[in-house]
């Protein structure tokens, strides 16, 4: 038996039940492969989709399966000129699906994200009529205060340094709670309920995926 397989399964079960408590689809994909499939499977022909920035969605692979389906409108921000990208994310909001994937997500079924422009948080709180969420296992946390810790002293600097932003966080790895220009941390949003039963999807995946 591989332990650390069936300690992430076991773990993602207490999850989706406590998701499903808060009008939250969940289910378990125990490799990105799975995750992937299961991604497409909930997205019928001729849908419009967009995304937030992700480096889990690019780590399995989910874009180039997208754009293996013709029928697909993709609303894509990296296919369009930089005065274009505004228009991209007005798109989303009235698209089918959106897919991201979550900072944090805590053990009793809440979402934690941090963004800096806004338009990933700003999707998931409203406008597509779906939320397709993909979170690897490594982001899990016991509870608000463990989740808001990770995103601000493991994600955002590990973005930053990404995004090559001149942050305090990108240059020593520990948030410093700055109001700096190339600051990434502007929107905290904690969903704790879905007010539309099942328009939040989330595939929990059993492995380390993104920051």
């Amino acid at each position: 038996m591989d332990l650390k397989k069936e300690y992430y399964k076991r773990t993602a079960e207490t999850i989706i039940k406590n998701m499903e408590q808060r009008n939250i689809s969940a289910c378990y994909a125990s490799t990105k492969q799975d995750a992937t499939e299961k991604v497409c499977s909930l997205i019928e022909d001729n849908a419009s989709i967009s995304w937030g920035g992700s480096m889990t969605l690019l780590e399995i692979g989910l874009f180039e399966q997208l754009a293996t389906n013709p029928s697909y409108k993709l609303f894509d921000r990296s296919t369009v000129l930089p005065d274009q990208i505004e228009d991209i994310y007005r798109a989303a909001f009235s698209c089918d699906y959106y897919l991201m994937s979550s900072n944090a997500v805590t053990l009793d079924g809440k979402l934690i994200n941090i963004d800096g422009t806004g338009n990933r948080t700003a999707a998931l709180i409203y406008g597509p009529k779906n939320v397709i969420i993909v979170v690897g296992m490594n982001k899990i946390a016991t509870n608000e205060h463990e989740a808001l810790s990770r995103v601000k002293n493991i994600a955002s600097p590990l973005n930053a340094l990404r995004m090559n932003k001149d942050t305090p966080c990108a240059k020593t790895g520990m948030c410093h709670d700055c109001l700096t220009p190339d600051c990434i941390c502007m929107q905290t949003v904690i969903t704790r309920n879905s007010r539309i039963k099942d328009r939040i999807k989330v595939i929990l995946v059993g492995e380390t995926l993104g920051y």
